[in-house]
């Protein structure tokens, strides 16, 4: 039998400058992560990247423009299938290029508690050291795709 994964959207907000958005999750302290959500029945991606993104960090869509997507990328959750059965999630990854003067508009002590703190990393530094391991393999490949970098 087939794999079964969870449509989800993830968003890399990056500043003019170049540095991209990673948020500390509430749940596990230790993980750093980019917004990201699954999407609600009859929701198609673009809808759900906004409001995932309004949701965990209350950023709203006017602060950022939409540069791209790239995806599916796949990953399995470590302790099996959830409770829908569901083994892991299957992800389209948005490019969001925050507005001049927006940075102040991330605020994910706002949101819908996700997330407790964010922190704006360099591209060519990211740390991947602080994602959740599972999503580890996922995230050196979105940063090749997207930016050519991806550390090894």
């Amino acid at each position: 039998m087939a794999k079964k994964y969870r449509p989800n959207v993830a968003a890399i907000i990056c500043r003019p400058d170049g540095r991209v958005l990673i948020c500390r999750r509430s749940d596990y302290p230790e993980s750093w992560q980019f917004p990201q959500g699954g999407l609600d029945r009859g929701e198609d991606p673009a809808e759900a990247l906004h409001r995932e993104v309004a949701e965990e960090i209350a950023l709203p869509p006017s602060a950022y423009d939409v540069a791209g997507c790239k995806g599916p990328y796949r990953y399995d959750f470590p302790t099996g299938p959830d409770r829908r059965g569901f083994r892991g999630q299957e992800q389209t990854y948005f490019l969001c290029r925050l507005r001049e003067g927006a940075e102040g508009a991330v605020q994910p002590g706002r949101g819908c508690g996700e997330f407790t703190e964010a922190r704006w990393v360099e591209v060519d530094r990211f740390p991947y050291e602080l994602v959740p391991p599972m999503k580890e393999a996922v995230y050196r490949q979105v940063m090749r795709d997207f930016f050519a970098a991806g550390g090894e």
